[in-house]
């Protein structure tokens, strides 16, 4: 890794190596990151109770798939506007102090839906509300949380810690869906937000208990004029950085709309309810755990891995949106949750192991504003397609968009790279790579 923004010995653009030592669950060994491990999966768990929740609210209160999108885009809104500001106060602030403020007010945020569902008065405005409080809260808290991993670990373990991160999420994604699904049915949506917001005691417990003494040292800078500007101009020159970026952007904006999709296919398609949506996240979950287990177990980032998991992930949304029955449609979930977890470990490990230490806040605030940032866009797009040409033709739109963008950002990493496309149809022999220039001469 580089030992500054103009340092010349950048890592190669075409892979992004970094070892790491004992297994897949080597993170946990650290006792910072266990106690921020348990709080997450706690507070992981009433989010997706939230999200699954605040879907089908939104759905039942409209009947309109548009405005699932709405909310969804609301959220991520403030991220699109306000993130790269939320990077320039995680390289300024403590990373732990900013984490006490932030996960506060997310669960107030969840009291707060709460309290209006529980009293029979919320409309879909209110939600709308939320969802965007909920966003300007994370335009800060995402940088600060994704920055603090490495604080906990150290270099060696960041890669293990943000895989098991992920894992930790779609653990908390298998839970939450499945308790939501029976408390809309049993005593409504309003326990289901109560619980999310409870749920945020438990990583504020676990910062509070953390051992100051143990964290490796952080990196923070001083207050100056033009940081938002390095950050982008530092990131701009590194391929090995903006084109994990650009790719995440597209997947992210266009791929990762399931709110929308799964919604639409339980309740028209499939003619299910909340507890046939809820099935499918379960489903998605699980493959989603399953990608971030394996990617626990790799020692390196590769940017070649990146790309053919986009790729395979936007071919299998579009295979998923063409399924005749709900079971064909069902067990592809899993693969596509896998997929679209392992793009984006990938990415983001990728990334925060080539962004020198201080300049991670910035750089993980731009590659999370164009991967959930550009929801505000994508959604409402998504959402409008799924109402007027049907959810099937929706999907299969966010399934192309992804396969093109991965196949457009491998021939880049390829050309920065030096790399040339070869077919060798030969039998025993891989029949399409990517190898160096020099070689493709050298056969001629």
């Amino acid at each position: 890794m580089s030992t500054g923004p103009g340092a010349d010995s950048a890592p190669a653009p075409t892979s992004t190596h970094e070892s790491t030592t004992g297994g897949t669950f080597s993170s946990l060994k650290i006792r910072n990151y266990r106690l921020f491990a348990t709080g997450a999966v706690i507070s992981n768990t009433g989010t997706w109770m939230s999200r699954i929740t605040q879907d089908w609210l939104v759905l039942s209160l409209t009947g309109s798939a548009t405005a699932v999108g709405i909310t969804t885009a609301l959220q991520f809104l403030p991220m699109l506007l306000f993130g790269l500001y939320g990077g320039v106060i995680a390289d300024r602030l403590p990373k732990r102090q900013i984490l006490l403020v932030s996960q506060a007010m997310l669960g107030l945020c969840g009291i707060a839906l709460a309290v209006l569902t529980l009293s029979g008065v919320v409309e879909v405005w209110h939600v709308y509300l939320v969802a965007f409080l909920l966003g300007m809260v994370t335009v800060v808290d995402n940088p600060a949380r994704q920055s603090f991993v490495s604080e906990m670990v150290g270099p060696a373990q960041l890669r293990n810690a943000v895989s098991l991160n992920s894992a930790n999420f779609q653990s908390a994604r298998l839970i939450g869906p499945a308790v939501a699904g029976v408390l809309i049915t049993t005593v409504g949506s309003g326990w289901a937000f109560l619980l999310n917001g409870l749920s945020f005691l438990a990583p504020l417990v676990g910062l509070l208990m953390m051992r100051t003494n143990e964290l490796h040292a952080s990196v923070t800078v001083p207050r100056a004029k033009g940081q938002l500007r390095e950050g982008l101009a530092y990131v701009r020159g590194r391929p090995e950085l903006i084109w994990p970026i650009v790719l995440v952007g597209f997947v992210g904006t266009f791929g990762f709309n399931f709110p929308i999709w799964l919604t639409a296919f339980a309740d028209e398609i499939f003619d299910g309810g909340a507890g046939m949506y809820s099935f499918f996240n379960i489903l998605m979950a699980a493959g989603s755990l399953a990608g971030a287990l394996l990617s626990a177990r790799r020692r390196s980032s590769r940017l070649r891995m990146l790309v053919a998991a986009g790729t395979a992930f936007g071919l299998l949304e579009i295979a998923a949106s063409l399924s005749p029955t709900v079971w064909l449609f069902s067990i592809l979930l899993v693969p596509i949750g896998m997929l679209g977890l392992t793009t984006n470990i990938t990415a983001n490990t990728s990334v925060q192991m080539a962004a020198d230490p201080e300049m991670r806040g910035r750089v993980m605030s731009l590659y999370m504003m164009v991967f959930a940032g550009g929801t505000p866009v994508g959604a409402p797009i998504v959402g409008w397609i799924s109402d007027t040409y049907g959810a099937r033709t929706g999907f299969a739109a966010g399934g192309a968009i992804s396969v093109i963008a991965a196949l457009a950002v491998g021939f880049a990493l390829a050309r920065v790279g030096g790399l040339r496309l070869k077919v060798d149809l030969r039998p025993g022999r891989p029949h399409v790579r990517f190898v160096p220039r020099e070689q493709l001469a050298t056969a001629a």
